[in-house]
């Protein structure tokens, strides 16, 4: 770590306490460095735990997004190693959910959508199976009868981000990182160009770093010069969760047109997600809700009769590309873990152990080069 002989007894400061911030501050304590993590409300209640908790870059990835898919998959891989030292640090078993997933059509437009869809994963060697007709009913029994193609993706898996959550804020106290909730940081301080500590309302802190990971906020935070803060704006999504009984057994991930559904280990069906540019409202409102639902139920019918539990808002942070930011940032000392987007359930372990490697090594992995934040920061210098 650059400077670290002289900054070794100062702590590093974590900004944001949602599922990357748990996750960098944690794996920063593994390494036996002194985290300080401010949250400005509670840890894991905002957009982490709003969440889906899909861990799909087969199903998601785009047309033009490969650099995406091959962060995304080595993001996949890595979530067993962490879980289980999620499990040492909190004693808590956080199990993946490897069912797999279903990308269902209705009618003729729908499969020629997923039929392009599944050429695009076939061409990139993606393990994929095309089920034509109602095939796919095969998998999943709860379907409608009325679909007409279906993608079976087996590799893409999902988590219980509720658990996650919880385990996570747990492991980082027990590794002996200090959590200071309900305690928003009002500015960065930077002497010289360098990062310095932070200061909240009560207190001010000389750090070795600042890791700034405090999602769709990460933007707005004080004292980063306007030309080094995180493009980051808030996307709206409204997500409604059903309740299972035990007789009800729907198992698999279904993605159909403009809705997604998972069922969940607790009983929970989480039907979503909306996305909306609508800044920082946080209101749940009918024409969204009742457009999940129905596309929900044209997927599945039975969903009709189970209890409506929720409807809850979160607020994704979007980058200007909808990529991440991972990695310092052109001022000394200040980093950003920023910018996930639909994806911070998925990179929260790949993002947690790059920040580690380049804040205590000062080298970034390869698979990040284009997730860099100053990606954007050197274009707005060459604007001006």
């Amino acid at each position: 770590m650059a400077r670290r002989e002289k900054t070794r007894d100062l702590p590093i400061v974590v900004i944001g306490g949602g599922i990357i911030g748990l996750s960098v501050g944690w794996q920063l304590s593994r390494r036996g460095v002194p985290v300080v993590l401010y949250e400005r409300g509670k840890t894991g209640q905002a957009a982490s735990r709003v969440a889906a908790g899909m861990l799909a870059p087969h199903s998601e990835v785009g047309f033009e997004e490969e650099d995406f898919l091959k962060l995304g998959v080595a993001g996949l891989e890595d979530f067993p190693r962490f879980l289980d030292e999620l499990e040492t640090d909190s004693d808590r078993r956080v199990e993946l959910d490897d069912r797999g997933t279903l990308i269902v059509g209705f009618h003729r437009d729908d499969t020629e959508r997923i039929r392009r869809l599944y050429e695009f994963r076939e061409h990139l060697g993606l393990p994929v199976k095309w089920l034509p007709g109602s095939a796919g009913r095969d998998i999943e029994p709860l379907l409608s009868p009325k679909i007409t193609a279906s993608i079976w993706l087996p590799d893409d898996t999902q988590v219980n981000n509720l658990e996650l959550l919880d385990a996570l804020a747990l492991a980082f106290v027990n590794r002996g990182g200090v959590l200071k909730e309900m305690t928003p940081v009002e500015s960065v301080n930077i002497e010289a160009g360098r990062a310095t500590g932070v200061t909240t309302a009560t207190d001010e802190i000389t750090a070795a770093a600042v890791v700034v990971a405090a999602g769709c906020w990460s933007g707005g935070i004080d004292g980063i010069p306007g030309e080094s803060r995180a493009p980051v704006r808030p996307v709206k999504g409204q997500i409604v969760t059903l309740r299972m009984d035990g007789d009800y057994e729907f198992g698999h991930v279904v993605r159909a047109p403009d809705v997604y559904l998972l069922p969940k280990n607790d009983g929970r069906l989480l039907v979503g997600a909306t996305q909306e540019e609508m800044g920082f409202d946080i209101t749940p409102t009918a024409g969204p809700v009742m457009r999940l639902l129905e596309r929900g139920w044209e997927a599945i019918p039975s969903i009709y009769d189970l209890p409506l539990e929720s409807v809850d808002v979160g607020l994704r942070p979007g980058s200007r590309d909808n990529e991440p930011l991972v990695g310092a940032s052109d001022v000394d000392r200040l980093y950003y873990a920023t910018g996930h987007h639909r994806h911070g359930i998925l990179l929260a372990p790949i993002t947690a152990y790059a920040m580690t490697d380049v804040i205590l090594d000062g080298k970034l992995p390869p698979l990040f080069e284009p997730f860099k934040p100053t990606r954007f920061m050197r274009k707005k210098r060459a604007r001006d």
